[in-house]
């Protein structure tokens, strides 16, 4: 592949509502094949994307996830999703897993095309952290990094990738902001190779930045605007009807509306993602019914920057956005899965070939990304709980019969008729 050319990522994100290893369907065409068409027709010629970005959130049930039992359902999802691509792309081209994230229900998997990017990859990092109570890992993220070699220069470019899941409901806006502060101060990476400074660095470090996951913000209504009411599910089920209300509808969405103020998701940049129908909350089983219990809402979503992007334009992005939508046929999740095609810009030339470091993202002047200098202390106390909590609460369930409930009724039972047991008889003598 020579390095001077676009690059074309696939992104995927999907909630899969706590369902372990049926959590997809067998078969992934619905998710793969409309970008794959879609690059072969812009590149005029046979072609698929150079990396595979598929992350998940409610990987498998919690307690599990919480116990430390993830890696075995990410092992058999990696399997299934490497078949899939590789069955489902033109000539059948092989794909090397470059790296595999996962914290309790969140996971992520990067490939790339063995013929092309994946000969070049070096520099491979992993991290994860929590955003929930006590830093736990029921909420947070992970990320994957490595490093392209020769993509412009001798340092080529970095590229981060970062999954997510936030607080959910629509009142802790607060909350999902904080988590996402906490994310960027604690998912930490080492240095680069040829980086002078021995302190980790923020997923911001990098030439290219993808951030993608249920990051459940939602759409919230004011009462005042003449064209909706309330944002109660029924207002909002009316304006999804159509691209136009859609349009208007996206104005009322809390992430577009932080990211505007600049308080979260600063430099990242987004598709149009009001052109298709909000992802939650439907009813299990059903391609386009909404579980009105909650406001229909765009709650996952799929960022990204490039170094080349301005500060100034905090709406342009030099990436390409060819293609952002949802999937309404995969319906074992309250949710529905997303998927982007991205078309990256050439890489700039160094006016030294020799240049030893990549090109950062540039942000404004007015934010800068600040490791926490406790981030070590903080992931590890919320891992720790996990691994205890998780593991009660797992051991609890097998008594119960996969009811912790019902584990916990045992629990006292058992303990009930063991002090029974042990209590001496009381004879008619002694009495």
């Amino acid at each position: 592949m020579s390095s001077d050319k676009s690059l074309f990522i696939q992104v995927g994100s999907y909630n899969t509502n706590l369902q372990g290893g049926a959590g997809v369907p067998q078969d992934l065409v619905d998710w793969l094949v409309p970008t794959l068409q879609v690059a072969s027709f812009l590149s005029k010629e046979p072609h698929v994307p150079d990396i595979f970005v598929i992350g998940f959130q409610e990987l498998l049930p919690l307690h599990l996830g919480l116990a430390g039992l993830s890696n075995a359902v990410i092992d058999d999802r990696d399997a299934h999703i490497r078949s899939q691509i590789e069955k489902h792309t033109p000539g059948k081209e092989p794909y090397t897993l470059i790296a595999k994230a996962v914290n309790v229900g969140v996971a992520l998997l990067v490939y790339a095309r063995d013929s092309g990017v994946a000969r070049q990859v070096c520099d491979v990092q992993t991290q994860w952290t929590g955003t929930g109570p006590a830093y736990m890992g029921n909420k947070g993220a992970v990320g994957i990094r490595f490093r392209v070699s020769g993509r412009g220069s001798k340092a080529g470019e970095v590229f981060t990738f970062v999954c997510a899941h936030l607080t959910a409901h629509e009142p802790k806006l607060a909350q999902r902001v904080a988590d996402y502060h906490h994310i960027v101060g604690t998912l930490l990476f080492p240095p680069p190779p040829s980086s002078p400074s021995s302190s980790p660095t923020t997923m911001y470090s990098t030439s290219h930045l993808f951030f993608l996951g249920d990051l459940n913000f939602r759409i919230t209504v004011p009462p005042s605007r003449p064209h909706v009411q309330t944002s109660q599910p029924y207002d909002v089920l009316a304006m999804l009807k159509d691209d136009a209300s859609r349009e208007q509808l996206k104005e009322f969405d809390q992430l577009l509306n932080q990211r505007r103020k600049g308080t979260a998701f600063i430099g990242l940049r987004e598709g149009p993602f009001w052109t298709f129908k909000c992802t939650y909350k439907y009813k299990f089983g059903e391609v386009d019914r909404y579980n009105t219990k909650r406001t229909p809402s765009w709650t996952d979503r799929i960022m990204y920057a490039t170094h080349t992007d301005s500060p100034d334009t905090p709406e342009k992005s030099n990436i390409t956005n060819i293609l952002y939508t949802s999937i309404p046929s995969y319906v074992t999740s309250d949710h529905k899965p997303v998927v982007c095609l991205l078309q990256l810009p050439p890489p700039t030339t160094s006016l030294s070939p020799e240049t030893c470091a990549p090109p950062m993202l540039q942000l404004p002047s007015s934010y800068t990304p600040t490791p926490d200098p406790r981030a070590t202390l903080k992931r590890y106390t919320g891992r720790t709980l996990d691994r205890i909590i998780g593991s009660i609460w797992w051991l609890l369930a097998v008594v119960g019969a996969g009811s912790a409930i019902v584990g916990i009724f045992n629990f006292f039972l058992g303990l009930a008729a063991w002090r029974w047991w042990r209590t001496p008889a009381v004879s008619v003598a002694d009495a």
